[in-house]
């Protein structure tokens, strides 16, 4: 027999996890000037690498693609880059999540660290390789994801349980 309120419940975690990515990809594309737009944090990453760690049942590898295409179509990159750097950090995650026996605040920084680290470094290569170009800029982002990982984690933390 099916129980009427876990179909509830992971019905409103998949419209949550949903909503989160709208006001993730919002603040994604939100005009700043352009010196604060070099320390704009992944936030569509960001959100991505939570629900990966915390809701894997819920978000995996399709999900990262779907993700990854919208970020290209939203930042105006091309088309794949985004979508290809956030599969390979599902798959990171996925793998690392084989080793991480129990989930706390410190390692799950540390993954997230390690995914965006992993972000960045595809999306560096396949710009290098399709673009002939280097945005190091784009190394004040990662550091300022980094940093504000713990954020994305107490706001996000309350719909998982």
């Amino acid at each position: 027999m099916i129980n009427p309120n876990s179909e509830h419940a992971t019905g409103i975690l998949l419209i949550t996890i949903l909503f989160s990515f709208v006001v993730a990809s919002s603040l994604s594309v939100y005009p700043l000037s352009p010196g604060m737009a070099a320390l704009r944090p992944m936030v569509m990453t960001m959100v991505l690498i939570f629900w990966l760690l915390f809701q894997p049942q819920h978000v995996g590898i399709f999900t990262a693609f779907m993700i990854g295409i919208i970020a290209d179509l939203l930042l105006d990159t091309r088309l794949g880059q985004q979508a290809f750097a956030a599969v390979v950090v599902a798959m990171t995650i996925k793998l690392s999540s084989i080793y991480v026996k129990q989930l706390n605040t410190t390692s799950a920084w540390l993954l997230a660290s390690l995914a965006l680290l992993v972000f960045q470094l595809t999306l560096w290569i396949l710009q290098l390789i399709t673009q002939s170009q280097f945005v190091a800029q784009s190394g004040l982002s990662l550091l300022m994801s980094i940093i504000s990982w713990p954020l994305v984690l107490l706001v996000l933390r309350k719909f998982t349980r």
